[in-house]
């Protein structure tokens, strides 16, 4: 055997043993599901873990920004004109949320953790100085004590009606941005403070709030199942709420919303826990998007979130009292807010009824500004970019004995939307590109050594085709030289003449007194022949 044949069979070998191993690697998906798993068992709540630290203190800058709707005409609204709003903001404050009191239980199934929250002002962000800039708004605690007095007596409503009058307390209220975000003290609570100490004198839509938490939070680790990891298990001691009027609302699901599992599919629904909103919600999947060179998933609440019963029955539970329901693309909150009519809306009342933007001048909802969503990368789960929007808002209507809301008719009055943001940074980005990278490879391992074989197979023919022009040649120049001697042999093999003498004539004396000489007719040296 050849060296040529023994590189063409030591090529083959090597193809053959490389594309049955490489397709059988990727039918049996070795390397993805070791890759799964590998995730699977990184990505938990637990202190060995990669993702805890980040958990714990999550590094991307969160930020708040707070935008609120002046009125500028609340005399024509009151004697029944159509209130007009501007928008002015944002007011952004950049917030901290580290996790505090972290314990694990139940041999580290479940943790629980606190998760206060701080805000800085940040002025470059921002555009005018909370401090300073006036706003002109609902009074949120008068419209409260005139909402709560309303199954109350007509004579008791018009005595408060008086005293409001006296004090100065109207529908409306002037005041700066920072104290109605962050608390002053109203007359009218003082007052009934010094009647019901347990009503708070202060009045603020974030009193309280800076330096605080949400409640206590018990989460799933993900140690017995990678699609339990940051699922709340309680809230406040609580495994569902009672606010609502049905099981399904009152459900507690999903996560707080800073974590997700791993291997996330497009066809899912997430689920998360707004303790703000007081409810859970769900998100589908919209788009694939990039993120800092980080593919993501996005998802978004899907139109159904807020629907109104008649268009989605199982709506029919946030309804408080049941029956008592409001219209596509808002949420009455009163449960949860110490009964005053409050009222929760994405901003702008965006996917909201078309009544209920157009009963104020001034709003304009769009996707770009008003959507609430998360891009999120779908192979570990992690929140890559973050936007959640919500706006607040007022239930205004005439109650007896409050000669102020004569004219008015029921309406959901904007107050304010918040627009909380956060994006992954640089350096958390750069970590995650380099893990994708490398869960890649991995996974595509299998497809390297099909490559390798298929390459090692053009190899393979290209040397299986040589050879065998190889052989053509070398048949071709054995018949040539073969054909070549023999033509030569004809030409060579000629008849000479033996003897220079000149021929004569025979005769019967010349045969019977010459001898026979050899070799007469043949090409070979003249020989006599031997005599006998």
């Amino acid at each position: 055997m050849t060296r040529r044949s023994c590189v063409i069979y030591a090529t083959g070998i090597v193809c053959a043993h490389l594309l049955i191993v490489g397709i059988a690697l990727v039918v049996a998906q070795v390397f993805q599901t070791m890759i799964h798993n590998r995730l699977k068992k990184e990505l938990t709540l637990t202190e060995a873990s990669r993702v805890f630290e980040s958990w714990k203190n999550p590094p991307p800058p969160v930020y708040m920004e707070y935008y609120f709707f002046n009125v500028t005409n609340p005399e024509v609204f009151l004697a029944g004109g159509k209130a007009v709003v501007t928008q002015i903001g944002p007011y952004t404050y950049r917030e901290y949320r580290p996790r505090e009191n972290v314990t694990f239980l139940e041999n580290g199934t479940k943790v629980y953790a606190l998760n206060p929250k701080s805000f800085v002002f940040v002025p470059e962000k921002s555009r005018g100085n909370p401090e300073v800039d006036i706003l002109r708004t609902v009074n949120i605690p008068a419209v409260a004590v005139m909402s709560e007095l309303n199954s109350y007596s007509f004579l008791l409503r018009t005595f408060v009606s008086i005293y409001m009058k006296s004090i100065g307390v109207e529908i409306f209220m002037t005041r700066t941005v920072h104290e109605v975000l962050w608390g002053f003290k109203d007359p009218l609570l003082t007052k009934i403070h010094s009647v019901r100490p347990e009503v708070d004198e202060m009045f603020g839509l974030m009193w309280k709030k800076n330096g605080t938490h949400e409640g206590e939070f018990v989460f799933l680790t993900g140690e017995r199942d990678y699609m339990e990891y940051g699922r709340i298990d309680t809230w406040n001691g609580l495994t569902e709420m009672s606010w609502w009027s049905s099981n399904q609302s009152n459900m507690i699901n999903g996560t707080d919303g800073s974590v997700f599992h791993p291997l996330l599919s497009r066809k899912e629904l997430l689920y998360i826990f707004a303790a703000d909103l007081c409810r859970s919600i769900h998100l589908g999947y919209v788009e694939d998007v990039d993120v800092k060179g980080i593919p993501a998933y996005r998802f978004a609440p899907p139109h159904d979130v807020l629907q109104s019963p008649e268009e989605n029955p199982t709506n029919a539970g946030f309804c408080v009292p049941a029956g008592d329901c409001l219209g596509t693309g808002v949420l009455k909150v009163s449960v949860c807010r110490e009964g005053a009519p409050i009222v929760v809306s994405f901003p702008h009342f965006y996917q909201a009824d078309d009544k209920y933007i157009n009963a104020v001048d001034g709003l304009h909802p769009n996707k770009e500004e008003h959507e609430t969503y998360l891009d999120l990368n779908p192979t570990t789960g992690v929140p890559i970019r973050a936007c959640k929007r919500a706006q607040l808002n007022i239930i205004l209507n005439r109650v007896p004995g409050f000669p102020e809301t004569k004219h008015l008719n029921e309406i959901i009055f904007p107050i304010m939307f918040v627009n909380e943001t956060a994006t992954i940074d640089d350096d958390s980005a750069a970590q995650m590109r380099t893990l994708l990278l490398i869960v890649t490879l991995v996974s595509n391992f299998p497809l390297l050594i099909v490559g390798m074989g298929a390459i090692l197979l053009i190899v393979l023919v290209v040397l299986v085709c040589r050879s065998r022009q190889k052989k053509n040649e070398v048949k071709r120049i054995d018949f040539t030289e073969a054909f070549h001697s023999f033509t030569t042999a004809k030409d060579e093999t000629a008849y000479t003449q033996v003897s220079d003498k000149p021929e004569v004539e025979p005769s019967e004396n010349n045969y019977t007194n010459q001898p026979m000489r050899n070799g007469s007719y043949i090409a070979m040296s003249p020989v006599e022949a031997q005599k006998c």
